[in-house]
């Protein structure tokens, strides 16, 4: 018998243990061809790609749609020419957007609208996200700035308020003529010209000015609707209240039907300083029959064009006046005025009027005890004058004279001893 080599004893852990460990499995020619290896790289990186592409896709969905840090309401100008980094550089100094302002560049590569970025003015809401705040840019949505221009005033006045307006920008080439602007109020983004402005409210006066003269009552004695402004012009600076307008151009219309100078003193003034609009003082005795155009108690009818811009209320009111016979009217020093037919009932409106300011004036003067007593007031020429008008300059009800008292006079306001014919051929 051959003899058996002894047996060492292994440890368990030993025992399962091969005794040889046996070579790896070779690679397939396939699997070790280029093309392969190629393959599945790009697969790899593309999925790595898209992976990431998600990732970023998530976070910038929600970066663009998160609340932003504004606090409140707030306007920002984006001047023109401003390139994206401009406007991001812009956005984040106001606090529109937080302080990287690549995330705003990124948002708008990724809403695709760097070419629709537009200058302006905008206003970007309480906690506006980037979504909002470039939605806002691309649609323009520039904020609008109301400006009012009052009833009454000249063109040279009108010009000289939107000079003083910085909102506006540029000159005006020409005056425009008087009352070809429509007095209103209107809305403009900061930055347009003054020239556009004017444009605008010339449109809108020829808009309103012929909605007006088709629906005209015509018995009105205007032939052209530029007479119908030169009266409402008259109308506008000789009343402030809404419900006179119409009573007041009944006035003018039946003087110009029984051929009465309309004497009515804002043409005197327009006559003596054209487009300023106001005097500064008392007409003088002298100028209520110096020669002008404009001056209604020299000339017959309506003068030459209008001493005003008119608004919508007063061209209405010439279009369609009042259907009464009066032919005056005065103040009644409660703001408003008192219309007649007759010139008796006239004269004992001024007298009342005059006795009324005689009671205002000795309860607001107190003389001294060593001053002789002062005369009261002389009547003065504008005794229909109206309280102040909002938009009008305001007109006295009395004018003190240095000179003797003038004259009674014809018109709205006063009438000579004797009334005038009701009609003079």
């Amino acid at each position: 018998m051959s003899e058996r080599p002894p047996i060492s004893p292994k440890s368990p852990r030993a025992a399962l243990e091969p005794e040889q460990v046996p070579p790896p499995p070779k690679r397939s020619e396939r699997a070790r061809n280029p093309l392969v290896v190629i393959g599945n790289a790009i697969i790899t990186i593309v999925l790595v790609a898209m992976i990431g592409a998600g990732g970023i896709y998530v976070y910038g969905k929600q970066k663009i749609e998160a609340a932003g840090p504004l606090k409140d309401d707030k306007i920002v100008n984006i001047p023109q020419r401003a390139g994206m980094g401009d406007i991001g550089d812009i956005l984040q100094r106001e606090g529109v957007i937080d302080n990287n302002r690549w995330a705003f560049i990124g948002s708008v590569f990724a809403l695709k609208a760097r070419a629709d970025l537009k200058p302006g003015e905008y206003l970007f809401q309480k906690s506006a996200s980037l979504r909002d705040v470039i939605a806002t840019i691309v649609e323009g949505k520039v904020v609008q700035h109301a400006v009012t221009i009052p009833e009454g005033l000249t063109s040279e006045q009108i010009l000289a308020r939107l000079a003083e307006n910085d909102i506006f920008a540029g000159n005006v080439r020409e005056m425009p003529r008087e009352g070809t602007l429509l007095p209103e109020t209107y809305k403009f983004p900061r930055g347009t010209t003054r020239e556009a402005v004017v444009q605008r409210m010339q449109q809108a006066q020829k808009r309103v000015l012929a909605e007006i003269w088709e629906r005209r009552n015509p018995d009105v004695p205007v032939k052209t609707p530029e007479q119908l402004v030169t009266l409402a012009s008259i109308v506008e600076k000789e009343t402030g209240k809404p419900d006179e307008r119409s009573r007041v151009a009944a006035v003018y219309v039946n003087r110009l039907r029984q051929k009465m100078k309309l004497q009515s003193d804002p043409t005197i003034i327009y006559g003596l300083v054209g487009g300023k609009g106001t005097l500064g003082r008392p007409i003088k005795r002298s100028e209520i029959t110096q020669p002008s155009p404009y001056n209604t108690y020299v000339v017959d009818g309506l003068p030459p064009g209008p001493i005003a811009n008119p608004g919508r209320a007063s061209l209405e009111a010439a279009a369609n006046p009042a259907r009464t016979r009066d032919l005056f009217f005065v103040a009644d020093g409660s703001g408003g005025h008192s219309f007649t037919e007759t010139y008796d009932q006239h004269q004992k409106n001024v007298a009342r009027l005059r006795t009324l300011e005689r009671q205002i004036q000795n309860d607001t003067v107190e003389p001294a005890d060593d001053a002789a007593p002062a005369a009261a007031p002389q009547a003065g020429p504008d005794a229909n004058a109206a309280a102040p008008a909002a938009t009008a300059p305001a007109k006295p009800q009395k004018r003190a004279r240095a000179t003797a008292p003038a004259p009674a006079r014809q018109g709205a306001a006063q009438q000579p001893a004797a009334p005038p014919p009701a009609s003079q051929e």
